[in-house]
């Protein structure tokens, strides 16, 4: 056949570019919107930063608390979008002046939980997240701290600096004294005698097993420190002298019949072994890189739980009037290509204000299924799916997914990620339904009220559920008790 041309005309469904930015906008956690915020006022001509909401925003008062949850979760002038102020010129919204922007501000100035929720050192910039952050001195830190405590000469002083440097992350001092000699240029030149001296000052600052050189030590240092009449200790310390790899191996019989003691002296002696820590350093800033910000803050209010946007991580951004106008004015604007650049500055401040009232609204919405979490605790997590909350709001099911991935809740019972509130259903006898976070609630509960000389196995663990008429099988036991980092009996159990 002759090649020929023809038309057809079909639907498809396509995302606008301003839908596109929504979705995104609301799936980024609160880090990444900040820096998508700090991009756009570096890179777009007509957003500028909002300076003069920055001081109203640390001084605001909770004056916005009063206001109910309908208009918190369906008001447009909300409290998310309160630092968003666009021009009404500009964009052809009905405009409000800033009295009753403040008005509607729901801020803190201060965490209702004793935190600064607002950074307002007088320099300006704002809020920073680095303010949720609780800094955790390191191990070389603590040690350095603790050295200056002892009343040394210079050159002993830097020796034990020496040796501190040479640590690693765990604590472990892993070069030969031999080589730290000839790292630093000393005159006398430093000797062995020196630093062994120096060594045992170092593993003696802070925690037992701090400078050890190899596993043995570590261990052998930590039982020295412990009360001569500890059971069991003399026989754990000949372990890990000598036998640490039949230990590893569970060569019980083998073990008794070298150290020549009984069985039960043997399983007092190996239950305090496994008590001991192999990498004491690791202990030691272990929440400098690990924190979140907190999208949202809850906290009870005349005895309701009221949420609001956390002050720290609302946008401080608006259209540049002045370059708005002055562009508005010249020949040929809706041609130019500065044309999609204001366009793009009020699509993104309006998605922005977007983002904040559908998290809220989830954020809400969430509160509203799992009050009883708040009032009594973990053990009252009810089952909730996403598809709950979308129905309720009105909303896809692949928003509210979006909405609650990667935001974080301050409570007064800690900071959770929304995806907490999801906890999985489970069955009971009764016919009626809990939480998988219930029940590890309940385990984590038994567990801490157990002897610790006979300590409870992963089936009588799923046997006490059941006689609370929750049917789980020993697997989904040993799961629930591996999530929450607890040790198996044998591991558990106690002299």
């Amino acid at each position: 056949m002759p090649p020929s041309l023809e038309l057809r005309t079909k639907q498809s469904l396509a995302l606008t570019p301003r839908l596109q930015q929504s979705v995104r906008l609301l799936q980024l956690s609160s880090l990444e919107f900040q820096q998508e915020l700090r991009n756009a006022l570096d890179t777009n001509p007509f957003l500028e930063y909002d300076e003069s909401q920055t001081e109203d925003n640390a001084l605001g008062a909770d004056n916005g608390n009063s206001m109910s949850e309908a208009s918190l979760s369906t008001s447009t002038e909300s409290t998310a979008e309160a630092p968003l102020s666009t021009e009404s010129s500009m964009d052809g919204d009905s405009g409000a002046d800033s009295s009753s922007r403040d008005d509607s501000m729901s801020e803190f100035s201060s965490d209702p939980f004793g935190r600064s929720a607002s950074r307002n050192n007088g320099d300006g910039e704002g809020s920073d997240p680095a303010d949720w952050v609780r800094i955790e001195p390191s191990l070389h830190e603590t040690l350095h701290d603790s050295l200056r405590m002892y009343q040394l000469n210079e050159r002993d002083r830097a020796v034990a600096q020496l040796i501190i440097e040479a640590l690693d992350d765990d604590g472990y001092l892993r070069q030969e004294l031999s080589e730290l000699a000839d790292v630093v240029d000393i005159e006398p030149a430093i000797s062995e005698d020196e630093l062994s001296i120096a060594l045992k000052l170092v593993q003696s600052l802070d925690k037992p097993g701090v400078g050890a050189r190899n596993l043995s030590e570590c261990l052998t240092l930590q039982l020295d420190a412990m009360p001569h009449d500890t059971p069991g200790r003399e026989v754990a310390r000949e372990i890990v002298v000598h036998h640490l790899e039949r230990l590893a191996r569970r060569e019980q019989a083998e073990l008794q019949k070298k150290i020549g003691c009984s069985a039960d002296e043997l399983r007092i002696a190996c239950a305090l072994v496994r008590r001991l820590d192999p990498k004491p350093g690791e202990n030691y800033g272990q929440s400098e890189d690990n924190y979140v910000v907190p999208d949202v803050i809850v906290r009870q209010v005349k005895k309701q739980w009221v949420v609001t946007i956390n002050p720290a991580v609302l946008p401080r951004a608006r259209i540049h009037r002045m370059y708005a106008e002055l562009f508005a004015q010249s020949a040929g604007a809706s041609r130019s290509p500065l044309a999609q650049q204001l366009q793009e500055a009020r699509w993104l401040i309006r998605n922005a204000q977007q983002r904040f009232t559908t998290i809220q609204r989830v954020a809400e919405c969430i509160v509203s299924h799992q009050k009883a979490f708040f009032d009594y605790g973990e053990i009252a997590l009810k089952p909730l799916v996403l598809r709950d909350v979308a129905d309720e709001l009105g909303l896809h099911e692949s928003t509210i997914s979006r909405a609650t991935g990667n935001k974080y809740m301050a409570t007064p019972r800690g900071i959770f990620e929304f995806k907490h509130f999801f906890p999985r259903e489970l069955s009971t006898e009764s016919g009626g339904t809990c939480s998988a976070a219930a029940v590890r609630a309940l385990l984590k509960e038994m567990i801490s009220k157990e002897n610790t000389r006979d300590p409870l196995s992963d089936v009588s663990l799923a046997k006490m559920l059941a006689d609370q008429g929750v049917i789980v099988a020993r697997r989904t036991v040993a799961k629930y008790r591996h999530l929450m980092k607890v040790p198996p009996a044998e591991l558990r159990r106690q002299a």
